[in-house]
Parts: structure tokens; C-alpha cells; sequence
């Protein structure tokens, strides 16, 4: 079977990648081929987050992320040890009326200029996987991909229902996908290690009886609508953070609670990433032991990665997420848009190298944040003292803002 381009993966990164397509190529859209293991909704592991680069991307494509069930948050907290920098972003509410009803979910209206909102992955793939059926690009659910094979006249792509034969192949099937396994074997490998935990809104009544007392505010006034970043386990050699924020599913108000490693001190004893969040939570009143850990790897970004063979290109978890924060959605969806352009000009150059899209990254705006976030993610963690990550997240404030402000938000804006 013929087609022109294959997308092996329809999240964000390979559906971006469609939609920017379509903006930039429309011709190319009716030979183009979407391949999806799945069905929308599926399952899928991320604790959801969209920042304003999200926003900024999705807005561009003509799409509103707020008609996907979702929490907006009223303020981000980067602490350690429950101390440190907070960012107010606006005040939620349950619902367009401000009334904290048990069905509704948090929104904000007006909304504020740098929004985290918070979204369940099934239901905002699935909303981003109808839009670009509506504008007519295909997606074949239920199709699992078993090999991907270049060759100097196109690229062969095998699967559990048919053989496809296409001119380019787009690899967005996420961190363990079967293309860069098929196209880049010997490639070196960054993971980061992710566990991820939902609970009730609230503590259980008896939480006193868990840990440590909970750190004061953190099951107060304006709880339910913050999120918690927690830089405390750096010291013990885990290169990463703890964090909770609010979700929701099928509408009931969630927590969100989970532990990030950057995983660059591998070959060191460290302590266990499930009883380190476990420590967490008991602080806040929750027993670990009585909810459901979902475990992933997340393969990181680096500027000496490969992210292309001929005929074959990879985006999002596939090239490489966030190492910094381990931030997912908005990357991919820039991935996307610059994998878009580097298929319309090998399209219209009828040159199917991909030699030049590793510089494409590497020199667009999200490109230099990746590249900045994973030299930041090296020094930041490197710095393990415990006196200095207090002093790094307690008292220097106004150096960490401004390191979010140019490294972590905003490079959406300057995408084109």
C-alpha cells in the first residue's frame, strides 16, 4: 500500500506534526497515513500538565484547549524541603460560576496570561486525534507497527494488518517505540525514571496518624487548587523533584502526585523512587500503599542525539523530552511544527536525507530550550549539597524566576 508519509503514533508529537502539515503543506495531507496501536481513549501514563507554550502552540493551529475536561491551577510552588519560590497564576474555581460543586472541575475565567492547566492524556489525545480527522488527515487505530525499514528508494513499514510502502516515516511512538529501535539500534540511551500516583482531593480524615505532621499550608485554605514542585530528594542523589497538583477524572476533583529523576547518577546507590515518594506523601497524610503506582521510563533530550536517518525522522518522546522538569506535551507539539517543516521542504526539494533536521532543532526556539534545559538539568543537580539546594530554592528567588521565565515558559512564543 502507497503513501507518501506515515505517522507511527497519533499523541501529541505525531498529531502536531500532521496538524502543522496542514497549515504549511495541504497537498500532502490526502497521502498522509496515521498509525495508531490504540484506540482513542487509551491509557496513557503523563501527569498532564499544559503550560503557556501549549497554549501558545495550540492557539496557532486554531485549536482551544479548554474544551478538554481540565483544572486550571491558581499558583505554582518550586520548593525544597516545603519552602521556596511561589508563582501566583490566577484563581480557580470549579466551574464557570464559581460554585465548588462535588461533579464540576476547576476552571479559571478570565484566564491568565501564564496558565498551567492540567489535563487527563486519554481525553486530550483523543479531542487533538478528532480535530485533525476534521480536517481530513487519517488515522488508522488498532494497527500495531513491528519493523520500520529505509531503504535508498522509501521506506517499508510492516505491521500487524498490512506491509506499507511510503516515502518518509515519522517516528512518534513515544520513548520505547519500535522506530527509533528499528532506524537507530546502536544509539545511546537517556531515561528518566517517572512514578506517577492519583488520590482523593482531600487527606482521610485520620492522617495525623501517617508520618510526620503535614508541612503547614499544604492542606489549607487554597490547597485543592495549587501545585507542588519539591526539589528535596537532590541531595540523596535523586536528580529531580516530587510534585502534586490537582486533576480530575470524569469530573471529580483528583490529586496528582508523583516523583521525577533525570536518572543521571545511575551507577550510585540511591534511595528507592517509590519510597521516596511514599515519605512524601505520608507528610501530607496519604499512604502510598493504598493507591496505584504507574512506572515509566521517559527518554530525555540531548544536542548529541541523533533524530534522523534517511527516509525516517523522530519526534517528541521518540527524539527526546525535557530533561530538566521531564515537560512532555508542549515539546512534542513543537516537534511537530518543526518536523513539519523539514518534510514540506524535503517534499518540494525531493530530498529525503533529513540531513539538515538535527540543525532544525537544535537552532529553533525550542531546539535552544531543550539544549538549555538539559545543560541546566547537569549543573542543577550536580550541586547535591544540601545547605546549597536550600539556598538555591529558599533565598535566591529572583535568579530561579528568571531561569523558568527564559528556560522553562515562553519559547513558544517565538516558534514560527
Amino acid at each position: 500500500m502507497q503513501h507518501d508519509l506515515i505517522i507511527v503514533g497519533s499523541g501529541p508529537a505525531g498529531l502536531s506534526t500532521a496538524l502543522h502539515l496542514a497549515q504549511v503543506a495541504p497537498e500532502l495531507i490526502g497521502r498522509t497515513l496515521i498509525l495508531e496501536k490504540a484506540h482513542h481513549p487509551r491509557a496513557k501514563l503523563c501527569a498532564g500538565g499544559l503550560v503557556a507554550d501549549t497554549e501558545i502552540i495550540l492557539k496557532r493551529l486554531g485549536l482551544d484547549s479548554s474544551e478538554v475536561p481540565h483544572v486550571d491551577v491558581e499558583a505554582a510552588h518550586f520548593d525544597f524541603a516545603g519552602k521556596g519560590l511561589s508563582l501566583p497564576i490566577g484563581r480557580a474555581r470549579m466551574n464557570a460560576e464559581g460554585e465548588k460543586k462535588k461533579s464540576a472541575i476547576f476552571r479559571t475565567n478570565p484566564r491568565p496570561k501564564n496558565i498551567l492547566r492540567i489535563i487527563r492524556r486519554d481525553e486530550f489525545d483523543a479531542w487533538l486525534a478528532r480535530n485533525a480527522e476534521s480536517r481530513g488527515i487519517e488515522i488508522r487505530e488498532g494497527v500495531t507497527v513491528n519493523n520500520v525499514i529505509p531503504d535508498k528508494d522509501g521506506v517499508t513499514v510492516e505491521t500487524d494488518a498490512a506491509t506499507f510502502r511510503t516515502r518518509v516515516v515519522v517516528g512518534a511512538d513515544g520513548s520505547n517505540g519500535v522506530t527509533r529501535c528499528c532506524v537507530l539500534p546502536d544509539a545511546p540511551i537517556h531515561t528518566a525514571r517517572v512514578l506517577e500516583v492519583i488520590t482523593p482531593s482531600q487527606p482521610p480524615p485520620n492522617s495525623s496518624n501517617l508520618g510526620e505532621a503535614p508541612r503547614q499550608g499544604r492542606w489549607g485554605s487554597g490547597r485543592e487548587g495549587g501545585a507542588y514542585f519539591d526539589f528535596f530528594p537532590v541531595p540523596a542523589g535523586i536528580a529531580g523533584y516530587t510534585w502534586d497538583f490537582p486533576t480530575q477524572i470524569e469530573g471529580q476533583p483528583m490529586r496528582c502526585w508523583g516523583i521525577y529523576d533525570m536518572n543521571i547518577f545511575a551507577d550510585e546507590k540511591r534511595p528507592s523512587l517509590k519510597e521516596t515518594l511514599a515519605q512524601e506523601m505520608a507528610r501530607h497524610g496519604l499512604d502510598l500503599a493504598e493507591s496505584e503506582v504507574n512506572a515509566h521510563p521517559l527518554r530525555w533530550f540531548s544536542p548529541f542525539n541523533a533524530f534522523a536517518v534517511p527516509g525516517v525522522m523522530l519526534v517528541g518522546d521518540a527524539a527526546g523530552a525535557d530533561p530538566l522538569l521531564g515537560e512532555g506535551i508542549s515539546i512534542a507539539l513543537g516537534y511537530g511544527q518543526v518536523a513539519a517543516r523539514a518534510i514540506q521542504s524535503a517534499f518540494a526539494r525531493e530530498d529525503f536525507s533529513f540531513h539538515d533536521y538535527r540543525g532544525r532543532i537544535l537552532l529553533s526556539p525550542l531546539g535552544q530550550t531543550l539544549t538549555a534545559r538539559w545543560f541546566l538539568g547537569h549543573i542543577v543537580y550536580a550541586l547535591r549539597w544540601r545547605w546549597l539546594q536550600s539556598a538555591l530554592w529558599q533565598n535566591l528567588n529572583p535568579l530561579i524566576f528568571v531561569l523558568a521565565w527564559l528556560f522553562v515558559l515562553n519559547w513558544g512564543k517565538r516558534m514560527r
